[in-house]
């Protein structure tokens, strides 16, 4: 199974004001493709840090790294730099890049939404990007997206704005991946009971994951209170849909069967 890795960049993120929706949406996403999410790391607009980062990651040689945020016109985004001093690469004017940046400006300049469609070096700064990379169209805002190949890694970099990140990784980047990795099946179901006391289904759930290993069963804990039922959610991925269906069936019965005997009911059965 193929590998990833996501970096989350913007000082927004470590401060609190923003909730990386990102990265939750990303992991899906790829997990939906057949790889699996080793490890997300969230890192401030720091040049340095960036490129610490993006080091280290390279150095667990994922078959993919994905990078959110600053790919933008302001002088604290710093993913493209960064990212070429880490990699001793020169940050050129690519000029395709360059050609999507103005054909966006353009567009705005037409819709009104800007006040008019000059290249500034403000805007031209999201066209320049570290030697030997290729720019993804964003069909929603300004900043391209980047691919470029690293060793074994493919390392693609996505703005920070969700509707950007989404419009790219579904248009731009979707069919590369799925030619790259193939498409797989991930199916999530959840379970809500009636029971509050996470350690009363401890037992139950821990038992359904042993004897099924191909499906991740999980516990979402709540807050003890009245009235609190508790959600168990079974997940599965695979090349067929059938044998992920087969799977989750048996894992389900089993935990349907122990959830019956322990005399705790099932209230809501669902596919996530």
């Amino acid at each position: 199974m193929a590998t990833a890795e996501i970096i989350s960049i913007g000082n927004e993120l470590l401060l609190g004001d923003v909730l990386d929706t990102n990265s939750h949406w990303l992991c899906r996403q790829l997990t939906g493709l057949g790889a699996r999410v080793q490890r997300v790391t969230m890192v401030r607009d720091d040049a340095a840090a960036i490129g610490e980062v993006v080091l280290g990651a390279l150095a667990r040689a994922p078959d993919l790294l994905l990078t959110c945020g600053g790919l933008g016109p302001t002088a604290d985004d710093l993913t493209l730099s960064a990212m070429a001093a880490a990699l001793h690469r020169p940050l050129t004017l690519h000029l395709e890049a360059e050609a999507m940046v103005r054909a966006t400006y353009i567009s705005l300049a037409a819709r009104g939404l800007v006040q008019e469609a000059t290249l500034t070096e403000a805007r031209r700064k999201m066209a320049y990007l570290p030697q030997g990379a290729e720019p993804l169209h964003n069909p929603i805002g300004a900043a391209p997206g980047v691919l470029l190949q690293w060793g074994s890694t493919t390392l693609i970099c996505l703005p920070g704005v969700p509707e950007e990140m989404k419009g790219i990784f579904t248009t731009s980047l979707t069919p590369l991946l799925g030619k790259s990795l193939g498409r797989a099946v991930f199916v999530e179901r959840a379970l809500t009971v009636n029971c509050g006391d996470e350690s009363a289904l401890a037992p139950m759930v821990d038992q359904t994951a042993r004897h099924h290993p191909t499906v991740y069963v999980k516990s979402r804990a709540q807050p003890y209170g009245e009235g609190v039922r508790l959600l168990i959610t079974l997940s599965a991925s695979g090349q067929e849909q059938v044998e992920v269906d087969r799977a989750l069936d048996a894992a389900e019965q089993e935990l349907t069967r122990r959830l019956s005997d322990a005399g705790i009911p099932i209230v809501a059965r669902r596919v996530i």
